[in-house]
C-alpha cells in the first residue's frame, strides 16, 4: 500500500509541477511545498518530520501525467470498493437535498461510481468546464482575440472590440502607441474617435443584474472594467466599460500628439476602413487556463460568445447557449438535459449533471482530444492555486496536492469536479454537486472529503 500511494503521489506531483495552471513561476513553489507533505494511504497527512523536496530528475515528464491513462494506467478501482468509500459521505447532511456524483475511468470512459449520476442540477461555476470545451473545439487553443482600430476617413478613428475582456490598462496604451505613430504617417494629427459594439448583441447585463462578480458583458472593456488594481474575484465594475474603455483611448491619443475632436461616440459597425493598430490577447489555451484557475466570470461569458461567432450565430446569451450545446454535441457528449444560459454558471437555469462534467474531463485526457488539453492544465490544484488555494489542507479531506477540480458556488448549491490520482496511480474524473445546503463552507467540507476518499484510494 505504501508503494502504490508512492506512485499515486509521485505522479500527481509531476501534474503539479509540469502540467499546472497559468501562473507564471507557480509549478515550482507548489512542487516542493505539495513533497514537503507526506500523505498516507487515505489522503491524510502523514505523521513525522516532512520530507525534502525531490529533485527534478525525479519527476515523470508531462506526458506520463497528461496521457497517463495510455501509458501507464495504474490498478482500476473496483466500482464496488469506490460505493462503499462514497456512498455513505455523499449521505453527509451538509450537502443538502439533492446529491449526485460520478466518478469516471479517463482511460476508458468507464462509468465506475454513480449516484443519480444521469440527473441535472445546477452546476454553478462547474459550468465553465463546458465553456471551455465548446470555446476550445470550436476555435482552437492558438485562437487569440483582437481589439483594432481602423481609419475610416481621412480625420475618422474608431476603436473596434473584439470581445477581449482581458485588454489591460497597458495593451490599451500600446495600441494607442501604434495607432499614433499610424496617424501621424498618413499624415493625420486631429480625428474624432468612435468605438464600434457591433460584434454583440442582445442584452449587456446577466440575468442576475448588475453584480460585483462580472461586468456588462461588452466587447470592449479595459481590465475587465474593475474600478480597482485587482485582476481577479468580486469587485465593484464599471457601469460603461466600453465608453470607459474608448474615453481612456481618446486622453491616451491627445498624449501622443494626436487631437481627438468631441468626445468618442459609440459607432455602427465599421463596414470599412484600414487597420491602423491591433492589440491581440493571450491565446486561448492561456484564457482557459486564466478562467478555470480563477473561476472568471468575464472571460467565461466572453469564451461564450466567442464560441458563438465561430458558429455565424447571434454573440448573445441566447446565441451562446445555442453555439456551446452544438459544440459539445460535436463532441460526442450526450447533451439531454443540459442547459446553458450563460457561460459563467451565474445562472440558476443551467443545468448539468454529473456525468457529463466527468464525461468532457475525460475527454480532455483524451489523447485524441489534444486541444482541450487546457482544461486539464486549468483546474486549480488542491491546496495551492486558485480557488482551491484554501481547501484540502487538513483532516479527512487532506487532498493537497492530489487533486485538480473546478469547484462551483451559489446560495445553496456547491459542486466540484476534477481529476484525481488515485494511490494505485489511475487517473479518474469525477463530479459532486449538491443542492439545497444551509452552510456552503460545510457543504464544502463534505464535497472536498468525497473528492480526496478518491486521492486515498488504494481499491
Amino acid at each position: 500500500m505504501a508503494g502504490s500511494a508512492a506512485v499515486g503521489l509521485t505522479v500527481s506531483f509531476a501534474a503539479v509541477a509540469v502540467a499546472g495552471p497559468w501562473e507564471s513561476g507557480q509549478r515550482t513553489a507548489e512542487r516542493a511545498a505539495a513533497a514537503s507533505r507526506g500523505h498516507q494511504a487515505d489522503g491524510r497527512p502523514a505523521a513525522g518530520p516532512r520530507t525534502p523536496a525531490p529533485t527534478e530528475a525525479a519527476a515523470p515528464p508531462a506526458p506520463r501525467v497528461l496521457t497517463a491513462p495510455a501509458t501507464d494506467p495504474g490498478t482500476l478501482p473496483t466500482p464496488q470498493a469506490l460505493a462503499a468509500r462514497l456512498a455513505p459521505l455523499l449521505r453527509d447532511p451538509a450537502l443538502g437535498t439533492l446529491r449526485t456524483g460520478a466518478v469516471v475511468d479517463a482511460s476508458t470512459g468507464k462509468l465506475l461510481y454513480g449516484s443519480g449520476a444521469g440527473t441535472p442540477s445546477v452546476p454553478a461555476s462547474t459550468i465553465k468546464v463546458a465553456t471551455a470545451a465548446a470555446a476550445l473545439s470550436a476555435l482552437g487553443p492558438d485562437h487569440r482575440i483582437s481589439t483594432t482600430v481602423l481609419a475610416t476617413g481621412p480625420h475618422s478613428t474608431v476603436l473596434v472590440g473584439g470581445g477581449d475582456p482581458t485588454l489591460t490598462a497597458a495593451a490599451l496604451r500600446t495600441l494607442a502607441d501604434d495607432t499614433a505613430r499610424a496617424l501621424t504617417a498618413r499624415g493625420t494629427t486631429a480625428t474624432s474617435l468612435g468605438y464600434d459594439l457591433a460584434l454583440y448583441s442582445g442584452p449587456v447585463l446577466h440575468p442576475i443584474g448588475r453584480n460585483v462578480n462580472l461586468a456588462p458583458v461588452t466587447p470592449l472593456m479595459t481590465d475587465e472594467g474593475r474600478v480597482d488594481k485587482s485582476d481577479h474575484g468580486p469587485v465593484k465594475r464599471s457601469l460603461d466599460p466600453a465608453a470607459d474603455t474608448a474615453t481612456a483611448f481618446a486622453k491616451l491619443l491627445g498624449a501622443r500628439g494626436i487631437t481627438v475632436t468631441g468626445a468618442p461616440a459609440r459607432t455602427p459597425a465599421a463596414a470599412s476602413g484600414t487597420q491602423l493598430a491591433v492589440a491581440r490577447s493571450a491565446p486561448l489555451s492561456a484564457l482557459v487556463e486564466r478562467m478555470l484557475t480563477n473561476s472568471d466570470n468575464d472571460i467565461a461569458e466572453a469564451l461564450a460568445r466567442q464560441t458563438a461567432i465561430a458558429a455565424h450565430l447571434p454573440a448573445s446569451f441566447a446565441g451562446a447557449q445555442q453555439a456551446v450545446t452544438a459544440a459539445l454535441g460535436r463532441l460526442g457528449l450526450p447533451t439531454a438535459g443540459a442547459k446553458f444560459t450563460d457561460g459563467s454558471g451565474l445562472s440558476r437555469a443551467d443545468a448539468l449533471s454529473a456525468q457529463q462534467l466527468t464525461r468532457l474531463l475525460a475527454l480532455a485526457a483524451s489523447p485524441q482530444q489534444p486541444r482541450l488539453r487546457p482544461i486539464l492544465t486549468g483546474l486549480p490544484v488542491a491546496g495551492f492555486s486558485g480557488t482551491l488555494s484554501d481547501r484540502f489542507r487538513g483532516g479527512p479531506a487532506s487532498g493537497s496536492g492530489l487533486i485538480r477540480a473546478k469547484t462551483g458556488t451559489l446560495t445553496g448549491v456547491n459542486a466540484i469536479t476534477g481529476t484525481v490520482v488515485t494511490a494505485d496511480g489511475r487517473l479518474l474524473t469525477f463530479a459532486f454537486l449538491a443542492q439545497g445546503s444551509t452552510s456552503a463552507t460545510a457543504a464544502q467540507t463534505a464535497l472536498d472529503r468525497l473528492a480526496s476518499a478518491l486521492a486515498g484510494c488504494g481499491c
